[in-house]
């Protein structure tokens, strides 16, 4: 029976973790829905197919690059989906899949409790502040 230091169980065991991290369903979707920009998208898409002009034009603090980026993990995930219509000029447009409309209403949710609770975590990140520079 070989023994183990200290050092060689945490390091074990934070492998272990790092694996459970890494399959765990809902840290994958907080990855997801953590994105900067795919929450907003996903609230755009809700309202209907959107043109990426269009999108781009609702979330004017949005790169070219990082929406497109977002859109392809979007779509990549499966929760949105992209048709091509060939024209002069090419029009691309987004609607949310079977599966994005199903996340519609966490998102809905998320938005909402924001809406009704940053304050007090604001009010509780003030008071943390002041008192851990009091000290």
């Amino acid at each position: 029976m070989t023994t183990m230091t200290a050092a060689q169980r945490r390091e074990r065991d934070k492998a272990d973790f790092d694996a459970y991290m890494e399959a765990c369903p809902t840290h994958q979707l907080v990855g997801i829905l953590g994105n900067k920009w795919s929450a907003m998208i996903l609230g755009r898409l809700a309202g209907g197919a959107r043109r990426y002009a269009e999108l781009a034009r609702t979330m004017p603090g949005v790169s070219a690059k990082m929406l497109t980026q977002t859109l392809r993990s979007l779509e990549r995930d499966g929760l949105v989906s992209r048709s091509v219509t060939p024209s002069v000029p090419v029009q691309v447009e987004y609607t949310l899949t079977l599966l994005g409309e199903r996340i519609i209403p966490l998102v809905t949710a998320m938005h909402r409790w924001a809406d009704h609770n940053i304050d007090e975590i604001h009010a509780a990140r003030a008071r943390y502040d002041a008192a851990t520079t009091a000290s």
